[in-house]
């Protein structure tokens, strides 16, 4: 068996800050190595009043406008951060981003329990509408914009589309996240309060019923609540279009080594999130 495979095999599907720090692990050599072969075009760019409201430039060789990938951090809703100069956590999947041609975007966004729902939704579509402005002077295509979450940051994707409809946006990439289809834990009601409110403030409806392109992935060592959800959202997909979305079921990988891989040699993941990109972006 592959060595990484067997040590993720290993640790089961937990989560907590010691698996957190095995992941990082197993993938420092390589990150290391991307971060200093993809250096960062800009750095805590400002889009909105808070200090959280900052964001990350990866820029693509060549000329011309790239589409845009934006990347929204996972954290449980509570924490979490872009990664940058010295930190690639997060931040290797911008520079998967400008390695693919695309202007790759990573954010920090406002946490609960200062700031709740629809906080985080709010600070993606901030973000959107500040690429949408912005996103030419940095060699972005402000019309090809696909945004990408994974756990909290794709449940704050869904919601910028239960808030925003389509938006400024082509598609939607959906890595493990929440999106209603399992009941709240009691970490999810930081951000979204009262479960009687949760009917309401859940972003299920929307990916459920949104006309863009979605793409969809869970890893084979998720949490179980993590996998429901993908099989919930696969099967309502289905139910209302009469076609499964695009999807990907990420052998040998869990809940935070399936983004922390990302720009590795394992390119099985990012090579759909790419051909995907690509594919939805179309001039």
């Amino acid at each position: 068996m592959n060595p990484v495979r067997q040590s993720i095999a290993a640790m089961g599907t937990d989560l907590g800050p010691a698996v957190l720090a095995q992941c990082r692990a197993l993938f420092d050599a390589e990150q290391s190595a991307l971060l200093a072969q993809r250096p960062m075009a800009a750095a805590d760019v400002v889009y909105g009043p808070h200090e959280r409201h900052r964001l990350d430039i990866y820029r693509p060789q060549g000329d011309g406008l790239a589409p845009v990938l934006v990347f929204v951090h996972g954290g449980g809703f509570l924490k979490g951060d872009k990664g940058g100069v010295d930190a690639w956590p997060n931040a290797n999947v911008g520079r998967m981003a400008a390695q693919a041609g695309f202007l790759g975007v990573v954010i920090n966004y406002r946490l609960a329990p200062d700031h709740v729902w629809p906080a985080g939704a709010e600070d993606v579509a901030a973000v959107a509408a500040w690429i949408k402005d912005h996103a030419a002077q940095h060699g972005g295509d402000p019309d090809r914009i696909v945004l990408m979450g994974t756990s909290a940051g794709s449940v704050h994707v869904a919601g910028y589309l239960k808030l925003a409809g389509a938006g400024d946006i082509r598609a939607a990439i959906l890595l493990s996240g929440l999106y209603g289809y399992t009941p709240l834990d009691a970490r999810d009601m930081l951000y979204y309060g009262d479960p009687a409110l949760y009917p309401d403030r859940m972003p299920m409806e929307a990916v459920a019923a949104t006309p863009l392109p979605l793409m969809l992935a869970c890893a084979e060592f998720d949490p179980p609540r993590f996998q429901a959800e993908f099989l919930g959202l696969m099967h309502d997909r289905f139910a209302r279009h009469g076609a499964m979305p695009r999807a990907f079921i990420h052998s040998g990988h869990n809940h935070y080594s399936m983004s922390m891989h990302l720009g590795t040699a394992d390119r099985r993941l990012s090579d759909e999130i790419c051909a995907f990109v690509r594919e939805t972006t179309q001039s």
